[in-house]
This record gives structure tokens, C-alpha cells and sequence, in this order.
């Protein structure tokens, strides 16, 4: 039996606040975001940062053939829903329910399956809207709030911390790589998947994607993508269209210690350029094959996945500087990074 399971919550754990809505008041103006009541315990603050999201989370029920249920969140007051790519993809149809008892037809307006974000656009106005956090300025064992619809349950509350941050998920836990995840210890299940990851101030600081599980009786990990990344994916969809993703233009190969001693490398970690793209970024920068990259902005580069979070934590136009070790010596590259081809 394998001891790690992927489990994708997007297709529906006891609410631990649930009761908390029924004992308090919520006003929420029509398209507008909540505020909240000034401080207090830790647990009012649990509770009004929950009451504040409430209003802006919805219930997705797809059909197709991988058809389900998953979560989303309001992101602009006329329609526009944030959720997971993993909820909506091949759906022939969905239905998206409102905290308001309205249950409406959506419509997917995009999905990225690189990023594993979607947008769904629902025909309605003056809808509540959640505040988009800052995932950069996340602190590790900080507050966090999952919300969402799991096992069918909707609206479901459990709270935790931010258990770590930066995590990259790869391999037989996913479908594509994952990287610069939030991971939290606030319970999540099948049905989470695209609900908001929540701070004390009721601002959404990620969106809730999966669950890694371990061995039988064992609890789950859960994991969210930040909200930065996903506001960049709404911005790109509205002005351009599209998913903008920053491009290097290289074929790594991981260098490990048992390559390095084999080839006399000079590193045992870090990624040897193989290959290099015509008219790329990294090809007017002056990068050549066999070129090693040990550092990018500074930060130590052990493998394709370090360098890979690099480039995606910045945008086309953005300069990157590498470190390089090339014929024995260590230089400094500067790459300006361009929008990833369609083809690439």
C-alpha cells in the first residue's frame, strides 16, 4: 500500500466554527467586502474573519466525466468565481451555489492546468466579494482558515496555521509540478478544492487544492496555491486573455553528487543547461550549453524545481540574475525573462 495518497478535495471535515454563523450577525453591502469588528481574542478574531468570507463562498457541482463537487470564491461582485482548474476540467455543465440559497448556471471563463486555476463567471450582480490577502508577507505558523463545501457539507470552517511555505509538489502526488505552495494543518477534504485559505483578518491568503495523506489512520496535509499567484492568473485572463507565464527558454538537467563525481562537475548540486532555445531569453543573455546555474536572485539553486519557482515568482519583462559556473569559473548572468511561447 502506498503511504502517500494525492487526494484532489475538489470533487466535497465537521465544521469546528460552523455553529459561529448561527450566533452572530453579518452585514455585508451588496458588492462589497466585509469588515470586521475590531480586536479581540484570538478566537472572536477566528470567527469574525469567517463570518466575513462566508457570504463570498460557493458551492461548484460539475457534470462530465469528471464530474463532482468543489468550492470557489467571489472575486468581483459581478459574477466572477475563483476556483481550481482540477474542479472544473471537462465539465460538460456546472451549477454554482451561493451562500444566499440561489442556486445559478456558470460558465467556465478560463483554466490553467500549469498554475491549477480557474475562472467561472455566473450571470448576477452586487454578489459580496472576498479581499485578496498578500501571500508574500505569509509567517509560518500563523493563523489560517479553510473554508469551503467538503464531503458535501457546505461551508464547512476548520482552522489551523500555516504549517510551511514555498512546498513543491511533483511526481505521483500530482498531475502537473506545483511549487511556492502554502501548506496548513487546517483540516481540508474532498469538496475544499478551490475555497479560500483565510488569515485573522479575514483576507483570503490562498486557494485550498489538495491533500496529501499518509498512512491509514494518519492525518492529511493540506496544501493551497497563494493568492498572488492567483491574482497575477485574474489579471492576465482579463487583460490579455490568457495565462502569461514568464519563459527562460532552457532544458535543465538536475545535477546530483553521483553526476557531478562522474563528470567531474565543480557542484554537486544545482541544474546543467542542455539545451537552449533559439531567439530565448537565456540565448540573449549569453547562457551557453553546459553552462551550471548554482543561484538565481541570490538564492541557491539545487534543482529544476528551485529554478523553476524562481522563474515563476516573476513576471514576463522581469530581470533575473543567475549565478553561473562555466570552464571552472563563477559568473553573473542577467536574464531578462520573456512570455513562454505557446509551442514551448
Amino acid at each position: 500500500m502506498k503511504q502517500d495518497r494525492r487526494c484532489w478535495p475538489g470533487v466535497v471535515t465537521l465544521a469546528a466554527l460552523a455553529v459561529a454563523f448561527a450566533a452572530g450577525r453579518l452585514s455585508v453591502p451588496n458588492g462589497g467586502s466585509a469588515t470586521l469588528a475590531g480586536p479581540g481574542t484570538e478566537q472572536d478574531r477566528v470567527i469574525a474573519a469567517a463570518r466575513a468570507v462566508y457570504p463570498t463562498v460557493v458551492g461548484i457541482t460539475t457534470d462530465g466525466p469528471r464530474g463532482g463537487q468543489g468550492s470557489g470564491v467571489i472575486v468581483q461582485a459581478d459574477g466572477l468565481i475563483l476556483t481550481n482548474n482540477h474542479v472544473v476540467a471537462e465539465a460538460r455543465s456546472l451549477r454554482v451555489a451561493l451562500a444566499d440559497g440561489r442556486s445559478l448556471p456558470g460558465t467556465v471563463l478560463a483554466r490553467d492546468p500549469e498554475t491549477e486555476l480557474a475562472l467561472v463567471r455566473v450571470n448576477a450582480a452586487n454578489l459580496p466579494v472576498a479581499t485578496l490577502g498578500d501571500s508574500d508577507r505569509l509567517q509560518v505558523a500563523q493563523t489560517a482558515i479553510a473554508i469551503g463545501n467538503p464531503l458535501g457539507f457546505e461551508r464547512t470552517v476548520t482552522v489551523g496555521v500555516v504549517s510551511a511555505i514555498h512546498r513543491r509538489l511533483s511526481g505521483e502526488r500530482m498531475e502537473t509540478e506545483l511549487d511556492n505552495l502554502i501548506q496548513t494543518d487546517a483540516a481540508i477534504n474532498p469538496g475544499n478544492s478551490g475555497g479560500p485559505l483565510v488569515d485573522l483578518n479575514g483576507k483570503v491568503i490562498g486557494i485550498n487544492t489538495l491533500v496529501v495523506r499518509g498512512p491509514v489512520g494518519s492525518g492529511g496535509l493540506g496544501f493551497a496555491i497563494p493568492i498572488n499567484l492567483a491574482r497575477y492568473y485574474i489579471e492576465d485572463i482579463q487583460r490579455h486573455g490568457r495565462s502569461i507565464q514568464p519563459w527562460l527558454g532552457i532544458v535543465p538537467v538536475d545535477i546530483d553528487r553521483e553526476t557531478a563525481q562522474r563528470f567531474n562537475l565543480p557542484t554537486p548540486q544545482g541544474i546543467r543547461v542542455e539545451l537552449i532555445s533559439p531567439d530565448s531569453p537565456a540565448a540573449r543573455a549569453g547562457l551557453r550549453a553546459h553552462d551550471i546555474v548554482v543561484a538565481a536572485a541570490g538564492s541557491p539553486i539545487r534543482d529544476t524545481g528551485d529554478l523553476r519557482q524562481a522563474i515563476r515568482r516573476r513576471r514576463p519583462g522581469d530581470i533575473l540574475k543567475l549565478t553561473v559556473i562555466r570552464a571552472g569559473q563563477r559568473l553573473e548572468v542577467s536574464v531578462r525573462l520573456a512570455e513562454r511561447p505557446a509551442e514551448d
